[in-house]
């Protein structure tokens, strides 16, 4: 009996042995990790001098900045050297003073007519596709130059760590993002937890076990005893208990609701929607490689509501001579030879509800294709850029400022506008957020 005792309370100590050497080898793996995210030459490090590149700038400025740039800037800028469709702006606040910076975002076409050496050079040097208007503060604009100014300091901080040094390791996470960082202390968590509880039913099963061996070794045992001893479990009855079906129906519902609500929040949104076309068409080749504007194939982007989409005998101006015998070009050819359209598959594809004017946006208002349609020229297979949503309309409404060039007919508008409020001449101005000017 002593000797049944002994062994399972020792038996008994084993799991809980084994779980604390699994919560301290987690534990130093998080130190460590920490250690390596925390401690001196690490990602915190590039902070400070961030700060200092900003002009000073706390993290509430640089975090307004980031927020502005990513939602108003970044389908036309990399903060790096990357050129997406206007330059990368890597050190763009040495290589420009903060007074110009503010006059160029402001209004670029008044500077570049004004003969500005830089901003004629810029708008020369890219095609001469003219940056939009911002109507945004100087106080704004400062945030936003403090954060392109943040995050130029970062890599060269990281560059300038001794090689083979403490920070080498810790420039090795540089740019990992806070999501990120989180994410990996999530998955540490949860794989403690599933440990634990596995340990938690191991150990369960051992003091089962030893209950059992005690009970059989005892000779006297009484009818209760007994038939505890020989019982077994019914997994029938666990799935007939109302407890059990209520939690796995709660469980069950929960699931479907979630699912559910994702599939509703996320209909009619394509954004990163790329098909298959019936003919392996590259814009990265035909608008980048060779600059064809798209006007020469979309024919009526600047005159119709409606951007068209190229007739085969557009591609044969071209691939009457070019490039016959690509089996490519050959599809064109039989769709000619047959006389059927080439079945393109659309990829930007507004509801009926809604109501969009091309050649408005294009034409009117000046907005370059690459706004809605990112960097197409990089494509080499179309997808959808933008969300194409109300809300990301109505942003776009709320910030461009109408363009009222040349029009004499919003000369008093824009009069009156500037007298009655602070703020810019935007397209919300004009009634541009009213249901009736989509919905109609």
């Amino acid at each position: 009996m002593i000797s049944c005792k002994k062994r399972a309370k020792y038996t008994f100590l084993l799991p809980f042995l084994f779980i604390f050497f699994v919560l301290s080898s987690a534990f130093a793996q998080g130190t460590q990790e920490m250690g390596v995210e925390g401690t001196a030459g690490v990602t915190p490090a590039p902070a400070a001098p961030a700060a200092g590149a900003g002009g000073g700038a706390d993290a509430g400025v640089i975090d307004n900045g980031m927020t502005l740039f990513k939602n108003n800037c970044v389908q036309c800028h990399s903060v790096g050297t990357d050129v997406v469709v206007g330059p990368g702006l890597h050190d763009v606040h040495k290589r420009r003073s903060e007074a110009w910076l503010i006059k160029w975002i402001k209004n670029p076409s008044a500077l570049i007519q004004s003969g500005d050496k830089d901003a004629v050079a810029i708008f020369n040097e890219y095609s001469k596709q003219q940056m939009p208007a911002f109507a945004f503060s100087d106080e704004e604009l400062k945030s936003i130059i403090a954060y392109i100014a943040s995050e130029s300091a970062t890599p060269a901080e990281v560059s300038a760590a001794p090689s083979g040094g403490p920070d080498t390791e810790a420039g090795q996470n540089v740019g990992t993002d806070a999501v990120g960082n989180v994410g990996g202390t999530v998955d540490l968590l949860l794989i403690v937890l599933v440990v634990v509880l596995i340990v938690l039913v191991i150990t369960l099963l051992i003091i089962a076990s030893v209950l059992k061996n005690y009970l059989k070794s005892k000779g006297d045992l009484t009818g209760a005893e007994q038939e505890m001893l020989e019982r077994r479990t019914n997994f029938a009855n666990i799935y007939k208990s109302k407890a059990v079906r209520i939690i796995v129906g709660l469980i069950f519902v929960v699931v479907l609701v979630d699912i559910s609500i994702d599939k509703v929040m996320g209909v009619g949104i394509q954004q990163g929607y790329a098909p298959r076309q019936p003919i392996a068409f590259s814009h990265k080749l035909h608008a980048g490689d060779h600059q064809i504007n798209c006007n020469y194939c979309h024919t009526s982007v600047y005159k119709s509501a409606s951007a068209n989409i190229p007739s085969a005998n557009i591609c044969m101006n071209c691939h009457s001579q070019i490039k016959k015998e690509s089996p490519e070009i050959q599809k064109i050819y039989r769709a000619i030879e047959n006389n059927k359209p080439i079945e393109w598959v659309r990829v930007h594809n507004l509801p009926d509800l809604a109501y969009f004017n091309h050649s408005q946006h294009t034409k009117v208002g000046g907005v370059e294709c690459q706004t809605c349609h990112g960097p197409i020229e990089t494509m080499e297979v179309v997808a959808q850029y933008s969300p194409l949503t109300m809300g990301w309309c109505i942003d776009c409404h709320r910030n461009t400022p109408l363009n009222t060039e040349g029009n004499a007919y919003y000369d008093n508008l824009v009069k009156l506008h500037e007298k009655q409020s602070k703020g810019a001449f935007v397209v919300a101005s004009q009634g541009g957020t009213e249901c009736s000017k989509c919905h109609y």
